[in-house]
This record gives structure tokens, C-alpha cells and sequence, in this order.
């Protein structure tokens, strides 16, 4: 069972997700936040697997609530459900530590997707902002061609694509014919090395150090 917190300022949205959520029989919606700060004390007390997190609210925005979640609890997992597509929102979730950004006008069949997958250390970006991911990155590529200090194997550097292409553990496992164990090790082992603690920022640094490339994707 998925446990989530549902945190959006308004509370038609926050009735409406949790009745959407609650169809499935493998999630739960444990309780709903109308700002940061009661999110971050739900958080602390409950400690979901997962918290659907809006941007926009009083008190503490998304922003805050989700780098102050992912600090305090690294365990818990934040997906951002927004109405806001522009790039300053987009990349301050990413940096706070958001494993997924999706907009509000979601098909509930790809969020309920994007939860499953968000929980077992999986990627989901809104196709109407993924190019903006991309361009930045790869942009920013050419301020680090140098492929600096970091150093990945041959196997390393094959899953990193991987990851960039948005692949699961286990699709990756059957692309490599690997177990899915062993690329989860390949995975915490590349994340050590470039610094990170998720695929976002995995392939957000790997586009920054030259180490993968758009033609692979």
C-alpha cells in the first residue's frame, strides 16, 4: 500500500485527488495539507511513502516544504502537481529534491502511473516541461565539456544513459541482462559519484559533465 499526503492549497482539489487516489487498491491517501508547514508536521508525524505537492500556497510554498521534507526525510518522495509550467517553479523543484513534476491537467490514469512509479525510485517529468529540462541541460553542457573529474566505468556510464531516457530499475535490468538488484547497486554507486540523491538530479549532472548525450535519448 502506497501511503501519500495530498498538499494543496485548495481544498475541492485536495477532496477531489483523494477520492481520485483512493479508487486505486494499492494507494492511500493518509491525510491532506492546505500549506507547507502542515504538510511538514503530517510528514513527521505519519511518514508517507509519497506527498503530491502543490507550488504555489501560504504560509510555505511547495518550494520550502518539499527541500525541508527531503533534508529532514530523504526516505519520503515528493511529486509536484501544479498548474505552473514556467522555468523558475520547474527547476526550484528539481533542485529542492522533487522526484517528479507533473501538471494539474494530468489524465488521472498517468498520475496514478507516475505515483507508482515515483515510490520505487522512478522519474516522471509533464511532457509540456520535459524539453524544458532538456534544453537547459544540455545548454549548460557546454560550461563543462570537460567531463571534469568524474570518472564512470563502461557499465556506469551505459546505465546513466539509461536513466536519461527515463528507464525503470527493471526496464534497465532487461535492456542489460542484469537482476534488478544489481542495477539498483550500479545506480547508488553513480549517484555517489556524481553527488546526488535521485535520477532527476542524476541526469541533470550527468548533462552537466558531458557524461551522456541527446543522441542516446
Amino acid at each position: 500500500m502506497i501511503r501519500i499526503i495530498v498538499v494543496d492549497d485548495q481544498e475541492i482539489v485536495c477532496q477531489g485527488l483523494t477520492t481520485i487516489l483512493n479508487n486505486d487498491p494499492l494507494i492511500k491517501v493518509i491525510a491532506t495539507a492546505n500549506d507547507g508547514l502542515e504538510a511538514l508536521r503530517l510528514v513527521e508525524e505519519l511518514q508517507p511513502d509519497l506527498v503530491l505537492m502543490d507550488l504555489k500556497m501560504p504560509e510555505l510554498n511547495g518550494i520550502q516544504a518539499t527541500q525541508r521534507i527531503r533534508q529532514r526525510f530523504p526516505q519520503v518522495r515528493v511529486l509536484v502537481l501544479t498548474t505552473y509550467d514556467d522555468d523558475e517553479w520547474l527547476f526550484d523543484a528539481i533542485r529542492a529534491g522533487a522526484a517528479g513534476y507533473l501538471l494539474k491537467d494530468t489524465p488521472s490514469a498517468d498520475l496514478i502511473k507516475a505515483i507508482k512509479g515515483t515510490v520505487t525510485g522512478d522519474t516522471f517529468l509533464d511532457p509540456a516541461v520535459a524539453g524544458k529540462v532538456l534544453t537547459n541541460i544540455s545548454n549548460q553542457k557546454s560550461l563543462s565539456q570537460k567531463q571534469s573529474s568524474i570518472q564512470l566505468s563502461e557499465r556506469e556510464s551505459e546505465i546513466l544513459q539509461l536513466l536519461a531516457r527515463g528507464l525503470s530499475n527493471a526496464d534497465i535490468a532487461r535492456e542489460l541482462f542484469l537482476s534488478e538488484g544489481t542495477v539498483r547497486n550500479y545506480t547508488s554507486t553513480i549517484f555517489s559519484k556524481l553527488g546526488v540523491n535521485d535520477r532527476t538530479q542524476a541526469v541533470i549532472a550527468a548533462f552537466k559533465h558531458g557524461l551522456v548525450s541527446l543522441d542516446g535519448i
